[in-house]
């Protein structure tokens, strides 16, 4: 029977059997459940099937979800692009916004958690593909940006994320994962204050076993529990 139950434990199955062809933990690997323009009805079924993170990427798509279920005890993570203008309500809607890419931003967000007594969790989001239609810092930019973030002291960076171009084979994607690593390891080098790298936000539902084995720890998966998007 293909029902989000059974679709979210197969997730689950495809996340342990990659984390073990790599001699990982499973236990370290994140399941994001991307729930942009799924229905609250369906949410609520993913939740009640052992959905402990959501990943959304509207903040008014958000806020509703978030007010019908917001009493269960789950995570909210905001994956989408975030404008500065809406920086005051993804602080008090999400528990981690993976989508960090200026210092501008990184401001706004540091003013609206101040001002609500929260230290906001954030990822850094690297166009490491460097398509023009992609948001994210360069890789060359990162590591000053995290240095400039690391001083808003209502901010505290958990680490990279990243969407590579969408291919076929999975296999042509490893790249740009083992990119992100590379980033990582470089950054945990020379630490900053406010700034630990634990996370690495990549690999969707094409691609998230090969993102595992290249270091994930956190996959960002949709259709294959929520089904196709109409």
């Amino acid at each position: 029977m293909d029902t989000i139950k059974n679709r979210l434990e197969q997730v689950k199955d495809r996340i342990k059997n990659a984390a073990e062809v790599c001699d990982r933990n499973p236990e370290g690997i994140s399941l994001v459940a991307v729930s942009k323009t799924v229905s609250i009805e369906n949410v609520h079924k993913a939740i009640d099937a052992g959905a402990t993170i959501l990943g959304e990427n509207y903040v008014q798509e958000a806020r509703d979800k978030i007010s019908a279920l917001g009493n269960f005890p789950v995570n909210w993570h905001f994956i989408g692009h975030l404008q500065s203008n809406k920086a005051k309500y993804a602080v008090k809607l999400f528990d981690l916004i993976h989508s960090v890419d200026s210092l501008k931003l990184a401001r706004e967000l540091n003013k609206q958690a101040r001002k609500n007594a929260k230290i906001q969790q954030i990822l850094i989001q690297v166009n490491i593909s460097q398509e023009e239609t992609k948001s994210g810092i360069t890789v060359d930019d990162t590591i000053n940006l995290i240095g400039e973030i690391s001083r808003l002291q209502n901010l505290s960076t958990k680490g990279l994320m990243t969407m590579p171009p969408f291919f076929n084979q999975p296999e042509r994607v490893r790249p740009f994962f083992a990119a992100l690593r590379h980033l990582r390891d470089q950054i945990q080098k020379n630490p900053f204050p406010n700034v630990s790298m634990d996370e690495l936000s990549m690999g969707m539902t094409g691609d998230f076993e090969v993102a595992i084995e290249e270091g994930a720890t956190m996959v960002r998966v949709g259709t294959a529990i929520f089904g196709e998007r109409t």
